[in-house]
């Protein structure tokens, strides 16, 4: 009797695999907390190329190493990051350390001033390096500093994804972030984030974002990285990219890292 009920449900079109129907009842939170954990990689050290380029077309291109490495099981993300070119932004620096449920930490040291400075959460939306990356995009959102709303599925890439919108809770979070809503696009296959994007706090849209390559590195907990993303303000013509030319996964990074004394280096 049984396996007639489960052949009728199947040919009904009621039946469906497990894991298709936890997708289903996921509500947008989940979504959104499922996109950040996937990004998260216990332990990985690459070398990246950052191009900004001008309303002009004019490209300047940077060279960045970067170490990241998982804390506090997997609750904060400690990165380090060094530009080793051009000349002019040689040896600058980046830490920060992401975390989950509170403001995170992020500091720059700038060689030519042999001085570390702390960024504090007003200055989020800034311009990461010059680029149409803020500082906000460095480092992971804070979940509870948004409301959530599926509105409904499209096609990125030739991938179907969840369509959310994400709005600040307040005018605070707001102004730290520069944004006053994001449409954001994410997989239902693997659930990364392939498109978000921005409105600014006019409520005019301001910056589109796309991840055109995305690889698995840690295959056993199906962990991901972006291969390239791509951020264009469409309101003043610039663009800039930022690529991972080299990966590689390490979990085993020394913490030390992970300080400002090693940021000054």
């Amino acid at each position: 009797m049984n396996q007639i009920i489960t052949l009728a449900l199947v040919l009904s079109g009621f039946y469906m695999p497990g894991h298709l129907r936890a997708q289903q009842q996921l509500t947008p939170r989940e979504i959104q907390k499922r996109s950040l954990d996937v990004t998260k990689v216990d332990g990985t050290e690459s070398l990246n190329t950052l191009i900004i380029i001008n309303e002009k077309g004019r490209e300047r291109v940077r060279k960045v190493a970067s170490l990241t490495k998982l804390y506090d099981n997997g609750n904060t993300e400690k990165k380090l990051m060094r530009f080793i070119s051009p000349a002019d932004v040689k040896g600058t620096g980046f830490l920060t350390y992401d975390y989950d449920e509170e403001d995170d930490d992020k500091w720059i040291y700038m060689p030519a001033l042999r001085k570390t400075r702390r960024i504090i959460s007003s200055e989020n939306a800034k311009s990461f390096m010059g680029s149409e990356f803020s500082y906000a995009d460095m480092s992971m959102p804070t979940l509870d500093d948004y409301t959530y709303k599926l509105l409904g599925e499209k096609t990125v890439f030739d991938e179907k994804c969840y369509e959310l919108e994400v709005v600040p809770v307040n005018s605070e979070v707001e102004d730290e972030n520069g944004f006053s809503k994001k449409i954001t696009y994410v997989s239902k296959a693997n659930f990364t984030q392939r498109k978000a994007i921005y409105f600014n706090l006019y409520g005019e849209k301001e910056k589109v974002m796309l991840v055109k390559g995305v690889i698995e590195l840690d295959k056993e907990k199906h962990k991901y990285r972006y291969k390239l993303i791509e951020i264009e303000n469409i309101l003043n013509g610039r663009k800039s990219i930022f690529s991972l030319d080299e990966i590689k996964f390490n979990p085993n990074i020394s913490d030390e890292y992970f300080t400002s004394r090693y940021l000054e280096k």
